[in-house]
């Protein structure tokens, strides 16, 4: 689409971020520019010449500023198909000129619905007509108009503009097809507003608000592809990474420092490490996942000494794990790091002697991860549907809790006791965990019943038991599991409680001497 002397563009934007540099680039190739309102009010005090668009269509904005562009000579303009000989007869006729850009953005809706004091009135004032109707209109007909919705985009084009002296077809296409995600994200924020926010009151009449529901009858995800992946869990599946607008932590937007593509799986299980390590406030820890599942943590002083307890939980499970600390990695846990193969490494930082030191495996993907509060709803799929549900991030305190035997847990035995109780709510059900002063010892996952998870994780284990404390992410439905357990030296036990078996548990822990505690809280993971 070259740019000839009679090229003009309409300007009208919410977010006037980089308008006036974009609009004079776009004056500087000759092209007159035609706005509305505030648009044109900031051009012309920026010096720049502007028509407005009142001008053109021969009638003053009406209805407090509802009206402006609606107008048979700015859509006629917009629309008109310059390979049509019948429309360019048309709009001689009328004396309609056309216009080559149509730069829009929309009234800020969803940042008035979301303020604390905004009214229904005030969200609903705030819904844009004119400016879909334009977007579209232009997308509708890009391959003779240019259409940007987004600010970020002003640079591309005025460059592209300068050096060319046109927009090539593909970037208008480029801009045409993100300029309808701009409006269809902008309707579904609008409709899922009106369905789950607002209710219709028939004694008045009135359109009123109503609270929050968790979970509204309406949900739309506005998702941006934002990696496209080598496959799947499986070779023989696709992949890609998507991720919210207003992502602004977590794994789905960590920041890659070095090392390989990130696969399907490596994310699935940055996640699952990240989500442990995170958990930890109060020292170094150090999370190694498989599938998921934590096969290592070590809770120590620094960062070096965690990962040596981590790795010593199952060093052979270790070779091509996931690793992550919630403290920046400095070089002398980077010399470790580096001793074994490993597929990522997350952290919120690494220094630089300790970047330096990782920089000679190339293949080593490192993962600079900002901490994300709560990850507010979780979402899985079915066949055929979704579920959502709020994510599971609460621990039982120490003061929730309740001691259940008639001894009750040593003040390293609690410590411990709250170290496994958070590690076994990141563990696939049915989950064991048995731990030892700061340190994961053995880990009994996804196994269908309870006594055999208690199992697994003792032969797993390949640290002593003697003196280590166990804890279950759901109750002992019967005492054989806590029998199993005490053949290992278990000396405390924490569990949430609530099988009508809970006296014979009990009765059993009292038998052998054992502390066991109630957290009256579930941690179910499937």
């Amino acid at each position: 689409m070259a740019i000839t002397s009679r090229a003009r563009a309409l300007l009208s934007v919410s977010n006037k971020n980089g308008l006036i540099d974009f609009a004079r680039a776009l004056q500087s190739q000759g092209v007159e520019l035609v706005s509305t309102g505030g648009t044109a009010q900031a051009l012309a005090n920026a010096g720049l010449a502007v028509r407005d668009v009142a001008s053109v269509t021969g009638f003053p904005e009406m209805l407090d500023g509802r009206v402006k562009t609606l107008h048979p000579r700015i859509h006629a303009g917009i629309l008109a198909r310059r390979d049509i000989p019948e429309h360019l007869e048309q709009l001689a006729r009328h004396n309609i000129d056309q216009f080559d850009f149509v730069v829009v953005n929309l009234y800020p809706f969803a940042e008035t619905a979301a303020h604390p004091g905004a009214t229904v009135e005030e969200a609903i004032e705030n819904i844009d007509i004119g400016g879909p109707t334009l977007i579209r209109a232009a997308g509708k007909n890009f391959q003779q108009v240019v259409v940007v919705t987004d600010p970020s985009d002003y640079a591309a084009v005025a460059a592209e503009l300068t050096q060319a002296g046109s927009v090539s077809a593909e970037t208008r296409y480029r801009l045409a097809c993100k300029a309808f995600d701009h409006t269809a994200r902008y309707d579904a924020t609008i409709a899922d507003f009106l369905a789950n926010r607002t209710a219709f009151n028939a004694a008045t009449a009135q359109v009123e608000a109503r609270p929050a529901e968790p979970f509204p009858p309406r949900v739309s995800l506005a998702l941006t592809r934002r990696q496209a992946l080598r496959y799947g869990e499986n070779p023989h599946q696709s992949a890609a990474l998507y991720v919210a607008a207003e992502s602004v932590g977590g794994i789905a937007a960590a920041r890659q420092l070095q090392g390989k593509e990130l696969s399907f799986n490596n994310l699935l299980d940055a996640d699952a490490a990240w989500g442990l390590a995170r958990e930890f406030r109060e020292a170094a820890a150090c999370v190694i996942v498989k599938h998921t599942n934590p096969c290592g943590v070590g809770l120590a002083a620094v960062p070096l000494e965690a990962f040596r307890l981590a790795r010593e939980t199952d060093p052979v499970a270790a070779f091509g794990g996931i690793v992550a600390f919630n403290q920046v990695v400095d070089a002398g846990t980077a010399t470790e790091l580096a001793e074994i193969f490993l597929e990522v490494v997350i952290a919120p930082g690494f220094d630089d002697a300790g970047r330096k030191v990782l920089e000679a495996k190339k293949n080593l993907r490192l993962l600079v991860v900002t901490d994300d509060a709560s990850q507010g709803v979780s979402l899985r799929a079915i066949s055929g549907g979704f579920l959502l549900q709020s994510a599971d991030d609460r621990l039982a305190t120490p003061g929730e809790m309740r001691v259940v035997t008639r001894r009750a847990p040593s003040e390293n035995e609690w410590r411990d006791l709250l170290f496994a109780w958070t590690v076994c709510k990141h563990v696939k059900s049915n989950a064991i965990v048995y731990a030892r002063q700061g340190q994961l010892v053995g880990v009994g996952a996804g196994q269908m019943s309870r006594v055999d998870a208690v199992k697994l994780g003792a032969l797993k284990a390949r640290l002593s038991l003697a003196g280590a404390v166990v804890a279950s992410d759901a109750f002992f439905p019967f005492r054989d599991g806590l029998d199993e357990a005490t053949k290992h030296g278990v000396r405390a036990v924490i569990q949430p409680g609530g099988s009508i078996r809970d006296e014979e548990v009990i009765a059993a822990a009292d038998e052998q001497g054992l502390a066991m505690v109630f957290t009256g809280l579930r941690h179910f993971r499937h």
